[in-house]
């Protein structure tokens, strides 16, 4: 069928042509997007059209300004020159952020490029792995990993034919299921839209009521549109994107620091908004290191000891029967030492082989010394790999004690290798395996069982030279050697221990108000026993079983509400309805589903987002990538995952550790926090700009605050202060609440709304109105004076203005370079620009004055102002500069009261 031999593989020929024909053995990559694409989202995705429709209604204002006047005023075009410059500038930023965090995704790629054995015209060769095409022969033995796809080859060696490459492959078909699943917004996403909305609406209900308002004063209908578009952009908070990006760069950029990458920047507050965890064991919840616990042998459980100077043994290793159990241990076993590791300690090297024989190999290393030696010594003759069929390994070996003799090993699952044996080793001596030794073996395997420990059993039987002389030719196809009435050695167990972290990781969630699932492929009883020891199920709390054991009922009988912890074996949860899903995972507070399949898992993520769960989820193989993708923030392993689950993520542990998702979730809910107090403070200012103009179109009074001082306002005084509350610590209660519901506790909503507008807002605002009416007061314009005169006070021909007082005023002096200075017309005392500048200066530095106290105030959700003050050395500095920031306006005018500006400014303060 695939006209290939078996023996001399393909030809070179032959083999271009079909990489030719089928492509390279590789998964199609998902479609990526273009750069354009990813940089114009940044440019008009969220909060940036707001800006940008602000930008556009000051274009408009300024062309019907244009046609309206011979003269027109800057204003506008400067206000929108200046909102498309801050989101191209944020846009950029932002773009660059994800570019780099794209590059340290790619950077994974390629780090250890595959290689493939192949037979390539009769001769073994190593081929880059996406060569392979149908045909090929390749070489395959324990330890290696079958390209495109990290799956890893079992115990034995094998010569094979490819049939299916690439996409073709099961993994690939697994893979594809990820790029069919839809994306859902991420929860800031969603925030900043309500946001965008809120504001609209405040916005454009302002904007219309002051448009009518404005007709009905009288106003032309072009001028009531000038005053419409200036209202809705004076609600439009300039600096606020550059603010949100800023505060979301700092926290990814801190989370990087502790391993923990964010490929989207918005996923950074996902993270804190997450209410279930759905985690992995192996490598996440455990160290994703096997080691041998205990031994059962003479009939006594061991513990074993896996120290290097071999100080906490136990257990007398001068036994007989340890030393048969060592030698089963060590020859019935394919895993051996990479080479070039002698000067590393024996725990941590590599070894190549399955995790439960790599175990083994180095127990029986530390405590029996070299296991090279030992297989050297009694050679193997042949072999049965472990197969799910038999579940047993089985080699048959040379004795070193007798020239003539044979001896057989086997391990395996311990029922299957109980069943094989019909005498027991115990002291030395064999003796009958008798009803008492079978019951004792139960309660031993039951033991290590129900301690989460993975369990075999081993034995071994003296060939008999007689019939076994040396030289026999032994046949594992055609078995002609005994595989029962052997003799039963002993049991070993061995664990993943959790990692040191996870259990204070867990108990922080617990406090958190975040539920912790544990979804493994391990046997039930062994995953309860890690869920239980690293505290995904808490002491004291019992599963329906437990319930049923210690009532001494049928579990039948056992109401599930009644038990808050809850082990789903995969076979039920394949057999369940979404309704039924639906009650256990309502019912229960702690949750292991064992056994799981990769589509099951997806099954377990929907089920939870159904619950109105924020739900995160962990996995580093290729089967993962589906769930990943489905969760509302996937996290893909650094170490242990693959390249497609990295991609189908929004986040990648670095070091792999459970530990590392607290972190970020506690990350998370501080850029929430912060990003909030950002936002208050930020609108706080609108009140003071907006008041102005409402003044200006109501009384007909001079425009208090120009376009211009806004923009300062915004872009200069309020952002940095806004920016320094991303620097904040985080809350002594943050990992002490419930998750943020999404329903209900919104980045913005109308309790903020009204602090930052009717109470805050106000203050500042009647500040200003304050400074702005003493300094025209003092400059002989009593406040009654004002209303009404807006139209002669702009008029740029007027040179007769009569204050309070009755004296005259001028548009501006008539100074020239010819004129002297102590002529009448350049008297600045009857400047009517100089007086106005004066003013707004002054009422902008009071407006700057009087928010800096408002930075506390928006920082005071659970401690005492005495506890804040000095908290954050950032806020410190932007509170001390912010209210001398304004004195450096660029305008020449503000020279001349300067002396007058400080004074009030110290007034003011006191």
């Amino acid at each position: 069928k695939y006209q290939v031999d078996l023996s001399r593989g393909l030809t070179n020929a032959r083999a271009a042509e079909i990489l030719v024909q089928d492509g390279p053995n590789a998964l199609t990559p998902p479609p990526t997007t273009p750069e354009w694409v990813k940089f114009c989202r940044q440019l008009f995705g969220g909060f940036s059209i707001l800006l940008w429709i602000g930008a556009i209604l000051c274009f408009l204002a300024y062309g019907i300004q244009a046609a309206m006047e011979d003269e027109p005023s800057n204003d506008n075009l400067y206000l929108g020159v200046v909102l498309a410059a801050v989101v191209i500038v944020t846009g950029c930023f932002s773009y660059y952020q994800e570019a780099k965090s794209s590059k340290i995704m790619d950077s994974f790629k390629n780090m250890v490029p595959q290689q493939a054995l192949v037979i390539r015209e009769g001769e073994k060769i190593q081929i880059n792995a996406e060569n392979p095409g149908r045909g090929v022969s390749p070489v395959l033995a324990q330890g290696c990993v079958t390209p495109p796809t990290p799956c890893h080859v079992p115990p034995g060696t094998a010569r094979g034919i490819v049939i299916s490459t690439g996409d073709r492959t099961v993994m690939g078909r697994i893979a594809s299921l990820a790029s069919g699943l839809e994306v859902g917004r991420t929860p800031i996403a969603m925030e900043i839209e309500h946001f965008i909305r809120l504001i609209t609406g405040v916005a454009v209900f302002l904007g219309l009521s002051f448009f009518i308002l404005s007709l009905i004063l009288g106003y032309t209908w072009l001028e009531a549109v000038i005053f419409l578009i200036g209202i809705i952009v004076a609600n439009v908070p300039e600096g606020l994107l550059a603010t949100v990006t800023v505060c979301l760069t700092l926290t990814a950029k801190r989370m990087a620091r502790k391993n923990c990458l964010v490929k989207n920047l918005e996923a950074v507050e996902t993270l804190g908004s997450t209410s279930t965890i759905c985690s992995d064991k192996t490598g996440t919840l455990t160290q994703n290191r096997m080691t041998v616990a205990h031994m059962w042998f003479d009939n006594q459980i061991h513990e074993a000891d896996t120290t290097e100077d071999q100080s906490g043994a136990t257990f007398d290793k001068r036994s007989p029967t340890w030393a048969a159990l060592a030698r089963i241990a060590g020859l019935c076993n394919r895993a051996v030492f990479k080479p070039g590791q002698e000067n590393i300690s024996i725990s941590k090297r590599d070894t190549a082989g399955d995790a439960s024989e790599s175990a083994l190999l180095k127990c029986i290393q530390l405590s029996c010394g070299s296991v090279k030696k030992m297989r050297d010594k009694n050679p193997k003759v042949t072999e049965i790999p472990f197969n799910s069929t038999n579940k047993y390994q089985l080699s048959i070996h040379e004795r070193e004690e007798d020239p003539q003799g044979y001896l057989l090993v086997m391990k395996g699952a311990p029922e299957r290798i109980l069943d094989r044996c019909s005498r027991i080793l115990l002291q030395g001596q064999e003796v009958p395996l008798d009803q008492e030794m079978r019951e004792a073996f139960q309660n031993a395997y039951l033991e290590l069982g129900g301690l989460g420990e993975r369990v075999l059993g081993f034995c071994h039987l003296y060939l008999p030279p007689e019939k076994f002389p040396r030289g026999f030719r032994f046949d594992a196809d055609e078995v002609n050697f005994p595989t029962s009435n052997l003799c039963f050695v002993g049991l070993m167990s061995m664990i993943d221990p959790p990692r040191a972290a996870v259990p204070d990781a867990v108990g922080k969630c617990r406090s958190a108000g975040i539920k912790v699932i544990m979804v493994t492929g391990d046997h039930p009883i062994t995953a309860k026993a890690i869920a239980k020891g690293v505290g995904i199920i808490s002491e004291g709390n019992e599963t329906v079983e437990d319930i049923a054991a210690r009532l001494n009922i049928p579990v039948s009988q056992v109401n599930p509400r009644e038990a808050k912890a809850c082990v789903v074996h995969g076979s039920d949860l394949k057999d369940m309805t979404s309704e039924q899903l639906d009650e256990i995972l309502k019912n229960h507070t702690e949750i292991v589903f064992a056994r799981t399949s990769p589509q099951q898992k997806l099954i377990i993520v929907e089920g939870c987002q159904r619950q109105g769960a924020i739900v995160a989820v962990t996995g580093d193989g290729v089967n993962d990538s589906p769930a990943l993708k489905k969760a509302d923030i996937g996290i893909a392993m650094g170490i242990a995952g693959s390249d497609v689950s990295k991609q189908a993520a929004d986040m990648i542990l670095l070091d792999d550790n459970f530990a590392s998702i607290v972190t970020g979730v506690e990350e998370g809910r501080l850029i929430f926090d912060n990003l909030k107090k950002s936002i208050a403070y930020t609108l706080t200012s609108n009140i003071p700009e907006i008041t102005p103009f409402l003044l200006f179109i109501i009384a007909n009074i001079p425009l208090p605050l120009g376009t211009v001082t806004i923009l300062c306002i915004d872009l200069g005084t309020d952002m940095v202060p806004a920016i320094s509350l991303a620097y904040e610590a985080a809350e002594s209660d943050i990992m002490k609440r419930q998750p943020r519901n999404p329903r209900t506790d919104k980045l913005v909503n109308e309790r903020l709304i009204s602090m930052a507008y009717g109470q805050i807002g106000m203050i500042q605002a009647l500040g200003g109105f304050f400074t702005y009416f003493v300094i025209l007061a003092e400059n002989g314009f009593l406040p009654g004076t004002l209303v009404g005169i807006r139209l002669a006070w702009d008029d740029r021909s007027t040179n007769d203005l009569e204050d309070s007082y009755g004296q005259e005023w001028v548009r501006a002096p008539s100074c020239t370079p010819r004129t002297p200075v102590a002529h009448p017309s350049c008297t600045p005392r009857t400047s009517l620009l100089h007086v106005c500048l004066h003013a707004c200066a002054l009422a902008c530095i009071h407006t700057c004055v009087l928010s800096f106290p408002w930075v506390y105030v928006c920082n005071l959700p659970s401690k005492a102002l005495h506890k804040h003050l000095c908290a954050s050395t950032h806020m410190c500095w932007c509170v001390c500069l912010r209210p001398h920031s304004p004195i450096c306006l660029p305008t020449p005018l503000y020279a001349p009261t300067f002396a007058r500006l400080c004074s009030h400014v110290h007034i003011h303060i006191c």
